[in-house]
């Protein structure tokens, strides 16, 4: 997996935030993804949350300046409908022993969620050391990952959940954080309004935000 797991990292490419997206309408997929580009957010995650979602991630793939990712996977087979669909990557909330088969199978790399010490063992014990942290917010936050640090030397992060423009920087400034997810750069408001320019300009301020 550490192959893979280096695949995702130059997929990120230094890219402190990934936009975690929940796309309810197929038209607004491709001009989503041109504006968070744009930006400086490329990479992004459209989540498996709505009935439009797969085909979303159709749609967005053809933007040649985005990588898309698909999010909210639960198992093997959202794994591999969201690799048929064109998804570069793939994020889930947790780690399961068909999800990880899958994966293991596969050439796309897996991003899973991990809380607890005991979940961070197993991922760890699989090969996979750059883990999902979610929700970040509600599982103790910045402080928690910065206690993990030290007993789970080498294994890097990408917390979601509760993260914003607000306390970014303080999930960004751990040593053991690679990036965040959140969706503050493309608020449902603007993208059900098309405000492509104005969600440009808040992809361009959160690509400013650098892990220290």
């Amino acid at each position: 997996m550490t192959t893979k797991t280096d695949l995702l990292l130059s997929l990120l490419d230094g890219q402190p935030v990934i936009p975690v997206l929940k796309i309810d309408d197929v038209a607004h997929a491709a001009p989503l993804a041109r504006a968070l580009a744009r930006g400086g957010l490329r990479v992004i995650e459209i989540t498996l949350r709505t009935d439009a979602a797969l085909d979303a991630i159709k749609a967005a793939a053809t933007v040649p300046e985005a990588v898309v990712g698909a999010g909210t996977i639960l198992n093997a087979h959202q794994f591999h409908q969201a690799v048929a669909a064109g998804s570069r990557f793939i994020v889930s909330p947790g780690l399961t022993p068909q999800l990880l088969d899958a994966a293991s199978a596969s050439p796309v790399p897996l991003l899973p969620g991990a809380v607890t010490s005991s979940e961070i063992m197993a991922a760890k014990e699989a090969g996979l050391d750059f883990l999902k942290f979610f929700p970040a917010e509600q599982s103790g936050g910045a402080a928690y990952l910065k206690a993990l640090a030290s007993p789970f030397a080498g294994i890097r992060f990408c917390p979601t959940g509760g993260i914003a423009a607000n306390n970014a920087r303080d999930y960004l400034s751990l040593p053991n954080v690679v990036c965040v997810g959140g969706s503050w750069s493309a608020p449902d408001a603007l993208v059900k309004a098309g405000k492509w320019d104005e969600i440009e300009e808040l992809a361009r301020e959160a690509a400013k935000l650098k892990v220290v």
